[in-house]
């Protein structure tokens, strides 16, 4: 493992479908957020559904306000999705049925394609450790919505 992906995982009551529903309507992104900096979408598909999808949201750092542009660059229906920005890091997202049918969830930032100065401005600006904690709350707010959804569809 490099030092380079910061990651956490946890196992959700639902099943991954459910999950991985959230994960690829970029509408629902800014619900499970637990970095607050993910703001209302610009422009996006209803559904992330394939490779090369692209959606736009607002965003907001150290109380600045910015647009980003995200690619889809994983994808594995029900299993795995990544997307990246102009930065080159990726978010992803990987999933696994449980044995009593729920999912654990495993979140990373992954900058292993950065180069050493890159990897250097990530590390002096305390990006992994910010990282870590909104990975931990967007774990957690993921894992009450899909629970919260799981709870819905069974009604």
């Amino acid at each position: 493992m490099t030092d380079k992906l910061i990651s956490a995982t946890t196992t959700v009551e639902a099943p991954p479908h459910l999950v991985f529903a959230i994960l690829t309507d970029p509408r629902q992104h800014a619900r499970i957020d637990g970095s607050g900096s993910v703001g209302a979408v610009i422009d996006a598909p209803e559904r992330l559904a394939a490779k090369g999808d692209t959606f736009t949201v607002h965003m907001k750092m150290f109380g600045l306000p910015y647009k980003i542009h995200n690619t889809v660059v994983e994808y594995d229906e029900d299993r795995r999705i990544a997307w990246r920005h102009f930065g080159g890091h990726r978010w992803r997202y990987e999933l696994s049925l449980t044995d009593d049918g729920g999912t654990q969830v495993t979140e990373t930032f992954d900058y292993s394609r950065y180069d050493a100065l890159r990897s250097m401005v990530i590390r002096v600006t305390g990006f992994p450790e910010r990282n870590r904690r909104g990975i931990n709350a967007t774990l957690a707010r993921l894992k009450d919505a899909a629970e919260a959804d799981a709870v819905e569809r069974a009604r």
